[in-house]
């Protein structure tokens, strides 16, 4: 997989794009520069231990990818922001639950009882021919919150963002270096934005939800989505050292990325466009 963050021998932490489309999953020629899943992040660190970051239709490769190199896995940690479809709908073709060698635990900020019956919600019948009770894996439930959560050397805590029926980003630390997730973040309300510049301060890599153009936002305020202009203004603000754009519009094709990209990088000129199939690494 391509490295677009340079040489690094040990990155402290390592963040593998594999769905980085919004709303709805769009294959079409004119989408696949930059991808057509919708959203799945992987946090890599140079052991090989992962974390993974909401399973849209990106969840599915990353699985087989999974299979391939490191399953039976017994220690998977997945954790979502919120249960809009395109943050789920890749989890009923995520191989590893199919394993009955593998562990895998959900964290979400909702409380544990929450999280299980929405998971098996999604896969009940008519909607999936295979009941989540059925699953082979092991799966267990947690409810993260904005206190730090330790997974050995790596600390994990969660915010709340400003969405339709809520959201929460996630902050990632390891011996300084640190990964912000703030997916699904409307701005525009003074606490919300005010706790999101707080989990984003001094963050190696931010990653923002710039669904929208500042042109076509009027039109879809209280939609739950931000643009690149407040993206770039936030990345200055908390001194962050690379922003990368995240959730894009389904209707926004590549040539309509790399002009978003192109005026993004006016204002903060370490922008990174989120692109299917890439990572980058924190130093």
């Amino acid at each position: 997989m391509p490295d677009s963050g340079g040489p690094s021998s040990s990155p402290s932490l390592q963040v593998k794009f594999w769905g980085v489309r919004g709303s709805i999953p769009t294959p079409t020629p004119g989408n696949l520069g930059h991808g057509g899943n919708t959203p799945c992040v992987e946090v890599v660190l140079p052991s090989g231990e992962n974390f993974i970051f909401d399973a849209g239709t990106g969840v599915r490769n990353l699985g087989i990818h999974l299979l391939k190199n490191r399953c039976p896995c017994d220690n998977l940690n997945v954790f979502l922001t919120h249960f809009h479809w395109d943050h789920l709908q890749g989890l009923p073709f995520f191989l590893p639950l199919y394993g009955k060698a593998n562990t895998i635990t959900f964290h979400s900020a909702r409380p544990v009882s929450q999280l299980r019956e929405i998971l098996r919600g999604q896969m009940a019948t008519p909607y999936f021919p295979v009941h989540f009770d059925l699953l082979a894996a092991e799966m267990q439930f947690a409810q993260i919150t904005g206190k730090p959560t330790t997974f050995g050397d790596v600390d994990i805590s969660s915010f709340a963002l400003t969405h339709p029926e809520g959201a929460n980003g996630y902050r990632i630390e390891r011996n300084g270096a640190i990964v912000v997730y703030a997916t699904d973040h409307e701005h525009g309300i003074p606490s919300a934005d005010e706790r999101l510049f707080d989990a984003a301060q001094g963050a190696d890599i931010l990653i923002y939800d710039a669904q929208f153009t500042p042109d076509e936002y009027p039109t879809h305020a209280g939609w739950g989505h931000g643009t690149w202009l407040e993206a770039v203004k936030l990345a200055k603000r908390a001194q962050v050292r690379q922003l990368v754009l995240f959730h894009h519009d389904p209707g926004h094709d590549d040539e309509t990325m790399d002009e978003i990209l192109a005026e993004a990088r006016t204002h903060f000129p370490n922008t990174f466009a989120a692109t299917e199939g890439t990572s980058l690494v924190t130093r």
